[in-house]
């Protein structure tokens, strides 16, 4: 994969395909961390294999729980006793570097991390605060920060924690994760002004009660109830967030996408796509199993995208060829994540010829004719599906790094080829 990926131009020659998405981020690295703390095995159907899960399991098998993949893709979890010393690279994945240490405070032994350099920029002290709260010991630097070592005992009592989750809810899902396997169980309380991403909360909550988990929620307050888990067969949804760019190929460039096995109900914050694209004017309807979505023509739109911020460069990349201006707000955790999705998104379009002004937790985007250029990643998989949306519509689009989609999406190159031929 060269450094530059020149990003397919279609113009107005509408899109006719059908897709499958691969399965979801989100739900794949909280089953790995739910299986391995379950009593018998376990069996991940259509999970995810990108590098955001491939890290999960490589970190998984560093301390001891056994995996398997099958010939199909399928992933195999033999619960095992957990012990280091072990070392464990998160990369630049929120859901690793936040859901294993809690689950690495559960071992026996010293427990190693460390990831790319962006990790050791991306807030983890919420996290380290609540452990040591709980008896954890734990080496860090003064920021609270990557590196660090984690010297478990073996236990986990458990008990009460207070968070501060406004930068990120993986906070409160890496504790409610483990809670069930402590003696005690786990009370999270968020002590924040405001806490982002709700949906992903409320999967994590989901998937714990699917496993016969007591799971008491207040106001800002969730309580886990100790609980001995059993495995099971579990078949992983399609990346409902992953799929933004191929619905919105349909709306940039005129035809039809469907969605292979959209669910009809589901916890994924990506299902809000749905109410969010009709209200920019495409038409999005079932059919059957199947999720279709036709474009026509496409409205600016004034929304609070603070529970769904991960769909922002998407909608961002559609809001550019809009009949009238945009406003994303509510987005200021976003500053946080792979990169500062804010500042890299005005800066990319506006080098461009765009008119996107950046606000501290929001962006407003004034459509505006865009010339060709680089579209610089900052190593962000949403930054770079989000070029390769806006090359559709400006020729000449070259995205740096395309290879990064790999976090989320084995092979974005390969897929959005596909989307752009069709159904034959």
């Amino acid at each position: 994969m060269t450094d530059l990926w020149r990003a397919p131009y279609r113009g107005k020659t509408p899109i006719a395909a059908t897709m499958t998405i691969p399965g979801s981020k989100s739900v794949t690295n909280r089953a790995l961390i739910l299986a391995a703390l379950c009593d018998t095995p376990s069996t991940l159907r259509r999970p995810l294999h990108s590098r955001d899960s491939a890290l999960m399991i490589a970190g998984l098998k560093a301390i001891g729980v056994g995996i398997e993949t099958a010939a199909n893709g399928d992933l195999a979890i033999t619960p095992a006793p957990l012990f280091g010393p072990a070392s464990v690279d998160v990369g630049n994945a929120g859901t690793v570097m936040r859901f294993l240490p809690p689950l690495a405070a559960m071992a026996k032994g010293i427990i190693q991390f460390d990831g790319d350099a962006r990790s050791h920029e991306r807030p983890l002290g919420p996290v380290i605060r609540a452990l040591e709260s709980l008896g954890v010991s734990i080496e860090h630097g003064s920021r609270y920060s990557l590196p660090m070592t984690i010297n478990a005992n073996g236990q986990l009592r458990g008990g009460s924690v207070a968070v501060d989750a406004t930068l990120s809810s993986q906070f409160i899902s890496a504790l409610l994760l483990i809670a069930p396997a402590t003696k005690d169980g786990i009370t999270v309380r968020h002590v924040g002004s405001s806490l982002p991403s709700l949906p992903h909360i409320e999967m994590t909550i989901a998937m714990l009660r699917e496993k016969g988990v007591e799971v008491t929620v207040g106001q800002n307050e969730w309580r886990v109830a100790p609980t001995q888990m059993h495995g099971a067969d579990c078949v992983i949804e399609p990346d409902l967030s992953n799929a933004a760019p191929f619905m919105g190929a349909a709306m940039l460039c005129g035809g039809t996408t469907v969605i292979r096995d959209w669910p009809r109900s589901t916890t994924q914050a990506g299902d809000q796509l749905r109410e969010i694209l009709t209200a920019m004017g495409a038409r999005v309807e079932f059919r059957g199993n199947d999720l279709s979505i036709s474009g026509g023509a496409i409205h600016g739109i004034d929304i609070d995208l603070h529970d769904v911020g991960e769909l922002t460069p998407s909608i961002a990349a559609i809001c550019l060829f809009a009949d009238s201006p945009s406003y994303l707000r509510g987005i200021a955790h976003l500053r946080t994540h792979e990169t500062d999705r804010l500042h890299a998104l005005a800066t990319e379009i506006n080098s461009l010829g765009g008119e996107v002004i950046e606000e501290p937790a929001a962006l407003r985007i004034n459509p505006r004719p865009l010339h060709a250029g680089t579209f610089h990643t900052y190593d962000d998989h949403r930054l770079a599906t989000a070029g390769a949306m806006i090359g559709l519509q400006v020729d000449g689009i070259a995205v740096e790094n395309i290879a990064t989609t790999q976090k989320t999406l084995p092979d974005f190159p390969g897929a959005w080829g596909e989307l752009l031929v069709g159904d034959k």
